[in-house]
């Protein structure tokens, strides 16, 4: 059964599963388009141009978009859990099923077809995003039989804060932006919720129990002292420290009172994205597992509405996936011959490179699922100096508090964590030994959000980080997404060649192939 799947509204992705195997999963932003770039006709020619045989299946994600006159709904619709539709259609020709099934359901089914099998007769999915929160409880033939409200929009309150602090932000008729989040997760680490005023805790207990954060209401605080307070202020930092610190209380209360211990638990929806929290469900001690898929966010969501299809039709949500499931490289030009010079890759000598300070931007192989740069679309550059950060976000054009994330292989990690669990796709935190040195990836608060490298796992990434530990001892590199800021990954030779002239970076990997940028063009 071949199934693709549609994903409306931001982070537009198109995916495709055959016979249980993900075959694309193709989000819209990627190839330097801006990020949450709705679904496009050329991210559906795409892979159109891709899959062999027109679908068995075409699934429709639903979506809500607010329109002034109230809700336009797409599909199923954004909230809910209720039976999909399905229908009978025609598309080019062929008879197909036609499939809609909620954004709810999407982030729902995505987390259960991508964890590992079990065998436990129930299983709790926590979906936390921009709009919904709450846990579900799933029985053994995969269907949700009870949903535990939590809170309403956990992910956009968090991303309300920023604004709150931030005097760009209007005080009326705005939404909480989606790439807030991330960038009050960073700022969080540098504050201390034991530091809350009254003033403060007043302002996140507001948050936390407000009715509606659509429109923000933001001209509603304007008698709290985080109003325009400055996002890198300490009001604001220690707000964002204390608000991580209550939001995950709150769904930490609910799982211990109503959901069953010694269940495993699988997270969807952005709020999956926050590496505290995730770190947290591990340690909580209530679930007998835990597991985060690399696309948890909306990037996801299209497989999610693919996923929930085949369960549907089959009974059945599990797939084989791949994080590398994105589109290959394309070579539409060829970098200037005056200004660049080809050689082979020699791995020993481009970790010499690094090891001297050289920022490489490095390409292989497919592009991966979901927003974090894990190998194959990255910047990488020496760990140990605090000036590498500092170049690494320069080039990157974002602000200074922004940490900068390592990749580690697995054999080092003992030697440069305190942790030395196994994650390939960046999705917890651990603490630095301040024994290692790592200062370029080392945050504020003594914690890195590391990519944990197996050869199995990639194994042009693993052998680069074997030769840079036979130079520096130790198998850690800098490893941040290749993009223009604001863009999702870079997809192309002639952007690829523009981002490293612009940004002064003199050397890119492609495959195989290493070009460097000849002295004095």
């Amino acid at each position: 059964m071949l199934v693709v799947a549609l994903k409306p509204g931001h982070d537009g992705a198109v995916a495709a599963i055959d016979n249980r195997q993900l075959l694309y999963s193709l989000e819209s932003e990627k190839d330097s388009r801006p990020r949450y770039t709705p679904l496009l006709p050329t991210t559906i020619l795409d892979i159109a141009e891709r899959l062999d045989a027109l679908p068995d299946v075409v699934a429709l994600g639903g979506w809500g978009d607010i329109r002034p006159r109230g809700i336009a709904y797409t599909g199923a619709g954004y909230e809910g859990t209720h039976e999909p539709t399905v229908t009978t259609s025609r598309f080019f020709g062929k008879e197909v099923k036609f499939f809609s099934s909620t954004h709810e359901r999407s982030h729902i089914y995505m987390a259960l077809g991508m964890a590992p099998q079990d065998s436990s007769p129930v299983r709790t999915v926590l979906v936390w995003e921009g709009d919904v929160g709450a846990f579900y409880l799933v029985d053994s033939a995969h269907r949700v039989t009870r949903k535990i409200q939590v809170m309403t929009a956990p992910g956009a309150r968090y991303s309300f804060l920023f604004g709150l602090a931030d005097p760009t932000f209007p005080d009326t008729g705005g939404r909480p932006r989606l790439n807030d989040a991330g960038k009050l997760m960073a700022l969080a680490a540098f504050g201390n919720a034991r530091d809350a005023s009254p003033d403060i805790t007043d302002v996140v207990e507001r948050i936390l129990k407000h009715d509606s954060m659509y429109p923000a209401p933001k001209a509603e605080y304007r008698d709290s002292v985080l109003y325009n307070a400055g996002v890198e202020s300490i009001e604001c930092k220690t707000a964002a420290a204390l608000l991580t610190e209550r939001l995950f209380e709150e769904f930490a209360q609910v799982a211990r009172e109503q959901t069953p211990e010694g269940s495993p638990l699988y997270i969807s929806g952005g709020c999956g994205l926050n590496c505290d929290w995730n770190s947290q469900w591990a340690e909580l001690g209530h679930f007998s597992s835990v597991f985060v898929a690399p696309c948890t966010n909306d990037s996801g969501s299209a497989l999610g509405t693919a996923i929930d299809a085949l369960s549907t039709f089959t009974g059945n949500p599990h797939i084989a996936w791949d994080v590398y499931s994105g589109l290959d490289f394309v070579h539409d030009t060829r970098p200037d011959a005056a200004r660049w010079r080809s050689r082979r890759l020699d791995h020993d000598t481009l970790a010499a490179a690094l090891a001297s300070g050289r920022i490489v931007a490095w390409v292989q192989g497919r592009w991966e699922i979901g927003p974090r740069a894990l190998g194959n679309r990255s910047l990488l550059a020496e760990p140990f100096g605090v000036e590498t950060r500092d170049r690494l976000n320069d080039v990157k054009q974002r602000e200074d508090y922004r940490p900068i994330a390592p990749c580690c292989r697995v054999e080092d990690l003992a030697k440069v964590f305190h942790e030395d669990f196994e994650d390939p796709h960046m999705l917890y935190f651990r603490h630095v030994r301040e024994s290692s040195g790592l200062q370029a990836v080392t945050h504020v608060d003594g914690s890195a959000r590391s990519q944990t490298v197996a050869a199995s796992g990639n194994p042009p990434l693993h052998r680069l980080l074997s030769a840079f530990a036979a130079k520096r001892g130790v198998g850690v590199l800098c490893n941040t997404s290749l993009n223009f800021n604001g863009d999702g990954f870079i997809n192309r030779m002639s952007d690829l060649v523009l981002y490293c002239e612009s940004r002064g970076i003199r050397d890119m990997v492609v495959g195989d192939t290493w070009y460097q940028r000849i002295e004095g063009s």
